[in-house]
């Protein structure tokens, strides 16, 4: 029996196109600052043959990508990551407590903008960039946030959250604070022993939870969802016991 691939989990797989929920520190391409990374496409190449890319996830992120099988199928879907069609939604723990229920953020973006190929707000050089934010809730020092990136800039999500003044939590590049989120740091009543205790998450807390596009050789509508990995799973389930709101309720 082949041994399962624990760096992603399949989502949907037909003969045109493949769904993957992917874990994050894991490229999803080849890239030229680390050639030697671990990458998704090889990994998943091995289960279902050759695969084309067609849109890109940060590799700090965690959640659903989409590789296509085919040449037509990764040409249409291309055409509707370039069209702006895809409907894409991503969940994010951030540090502090936003002012707004809602939030429009529309500004030039240049990638490898810096000693630190971050990506900058450069309003010669840049390229359009749009994402809508809704406030799902806050809990103690974090809150949930939702995002709807319309354009698919590099980092696009985290530079337009901390042009906001907000960081996601874990976020190495573009947070401050890189503290990682413990339990006995948000339950009151905490018996733990705190050499021992281990974070219930110390990564980029970035998920992309929801895509719809239309199927490459159907044009039916198709919705997919990725569940959260073990690490944010946990850490949603005790904000949620203690502070009462949950991303997924």
């Amino acid at each position: 029996m082949p041994v399962k691939n624990t760096n992603y989990s399949v989502i949907y797989s037909d003969d045109d196109f493949i769904v993957l929920n992917k874990k994050s520190g894991i490229l999803i391409a080849a890239d030229r600052y680390n050639e030697d990374a671990p990458r998704l496409d090889l990994m998943a190449q091995e289960e279902f043959g050759k695969l084309y890319a067609v849109h890109r996830i940060d590799k700090d992120t965690s959640g659903l990508i989409i590789y296509a099988r085919t040449l037509e199928a990764q040409r249409e879907l291309s055409m509707q990551f370039e069209k702006r069609e895809v409907q894409k939604t991503y969940h994010a723990l951030v540090y502090g407590h936003p002012l707004w229920e809602t939030l429009d953020v529309d500004l030039p973006l240049q990638p490898d903008g810096d000693s630190r190929h971050r990506t900058v707000v450069n309003k010669k050089f840049g390229k359009p960039s749009f994402t809508s934010f809704r406030l799902i809730g806050t809990c103690g020092p974090y809150s949930w946030i939702e995002a709807k990136p319309k354009t698919g800039r590099t980092h696009q999500i985290r530079v337009h959250l901390a042009e906001k003044g907000l960081s996601i939590v874990c976020d190495p590049l573009y947070s401050g604070n890189q503290k990682p989120v413990r339990l006995s740091e948000i339950k009151k009543k905490w018996n733990g022993d705190e050499c021992e205790e281990r974070p219930l998450l110390s990564r980029l807390a970035l998920h992309a939870y929801k895509i719809e596009i239309k199927h490459p050789k159907t044009g039916e509508a198709v919705s997919f969802t990725a569940p959260y990995p073990k690490d944010m799973d946990a850490t949603r389930k005790q904000l949620a016991k203690i502070f009462g709101v949950d991303p997924l309720a």
